[in-house]
């Protein structure tokens, strides 16, 4: 008789402890946090770069890190890194020239709004080894999956491809375009240091660093960081006196073209 009464006790007290330590079981992986994704963060030594006119190129480093890096895949080398350094956004008009009785006249043009006036790249590895095409071309990053928008969208997608290849080819070989391949490196786990080129043309204006982190080939986050590049010296002088005291130098510009004009008079005059 007893072992009769005993028996459901013990199967209660069996399913209350069951389902204590269930309770237990869930609210401690309800208090457990969850694990901090990674982010990156890059820094510039100066927000102003000052250039002269006998400029001949430059290599600016940036410096970067990545936070909450996981140590098994910094060990593995899963973490790749891309820099960037977009120029000042500009609208840009690419044509085409064909032969016309004989003479080279422009028959097409294709004009593009918001280009980076200079786009130089720099990453840990080769761009096909780190991620899938379609995800830089989600980002638009990369010179060959940089998105161009056509001013006009009813152009043809052929067209709009034929102009957008003789633009970066055209960049390109101006050197405005460039592209700097294990110009990345981890200094450390998560500190890495990137160079990126100056080209001896370097447009002037607000420039933008940024910094794409990718883990396995999967796009984690990005950072950006501001940079000014302006002319100094007599140059930059001459150009702000232009545009703050115009009527004035006009007056001095005409002023000096007339005593130059008598002074060569003067001194080539024949007897």
């Amino acid at each position: 008789m007893r072992a009769r009464l005993l028996l459901p006790l013990l199967l209660l007290a069996a399913a209350l402890l069951g389902a204590a330590a269930a309770r237990a079981q869930d609210a401690a992986t309800q208090a457990a946090p969850a694990p901090t994704p990674e982010r990156i963060q890059i820094g510039l030594s100066t927000d102003r770069i000052s250039i002269r006119s006998d400029f001949s190129g430059a290599d600016l480093t940036i410096f970067g890190s990545v936070d909450n890096a996981d140590s098994f895949a910094s060990r593995q080398g899963r973490y790749d890194v891309i820099v960037v350094l977009e120029g000042p956004p500009r609208a840009t008009v690419v044509r085409r020239k064909d032969r016309v009785l004989g003479m080279w006249i422009n028959t097409q043009s294709e004009t593009f709004v918001n280009v980076p006036a200079s786009y130089s790249v720099s990453t840990t590895r080769a761009l096909q080894d780190m991620a899938d095409p379609s995800a830089y071309r989600q980002l638009s990053l990369g010179i060959e999956t940089i998105h161009l928008q056509p001013e006009d969208a009813l152009d043809s997608a052929r067209t709009i491809e034929e102009f957008g290849r003789a633009l970066r080819d055209r960049k390109r070989s101006t050197g405005l375009y460039n592209e700097r391949i294990g110009g990345v490196q981890f200094l450390s786990q998560n500190l890495f240091r990137a160079t990126v080129s100056l080209a001896p043309n370097v447009p002037l204006g607000t420039h933008r660093a940024r910094a794409f982190l990718f883990k396995s080939g999967v796009f984690m986050g990005e950072s950006s960081a501001s940079l000014a590049i302006y002319k100094a010296g007599f140059e930059q002088s001459v150009f702000e006196i232009a545009h703050q005291y115009s009527l004035l130098y006009g007056l001095f510009a005409v002023a000096l073209a007339v005593l130059t004009g008598w002074l060569g008079s003067v001194v080539f005059r024949r007897e």
